[in-house]
């Protein structure tokens, strides 16, 4: 009986080491490097200041709900398609996708001046 627990908690200890270390590959975790590459950085930093902004407008009476609500959603769009293409590259952008993500978020910041200002 004392053979089959340390059998059977052997196997469970290996088990679970299999699981682990399959966790850790690039499909599910990423580098500190890639976490913190300074184009995701600078991206992300834009992500925040462009929430800050709506968070303001609101505040200031600048902008409605509805409007603070469609600005939010495009907003977290454009950081699920950097999330998604730094995924499908390793943690990562091309210099296609930053030109891409970096148009995309210049159109938001510009509907965003645009809502604070009423249209004008």
């Amino acid at each position: 009986m004392f053979k089959t627990k340390i059998v059977t908690s052997a196997l469970a200890g290996l088990t679970l080491a299999t699981f682990m270390a399959m966790g850790s590959g690039p499909a599910f975790a990423q580098t500190a490097w890639q976490r913190n590459h300074p184009a995701r950085a600078a991206f992300n930093h834009r992500y925040r200041r462009e929430n800050r902004r709506i968070n303001q407008g609101i505040r200031r009476g600048q902008i409605n709900p509805n409007e603070a609500n469609q600005l939010r959603s495009e907003n977290r769009s454009i950081y699920g398609q950097e999330m998604n293409d730094a995924r499908a590259n390793g943690g990562a952008l091309t210099r296609g996708e930053r030109q891409q993500l970096h148009q995309e978020q210049n159109s938001e910041s510009r509907s965003i001046y645009q809502d604070r200002r009423n249209g004008y």
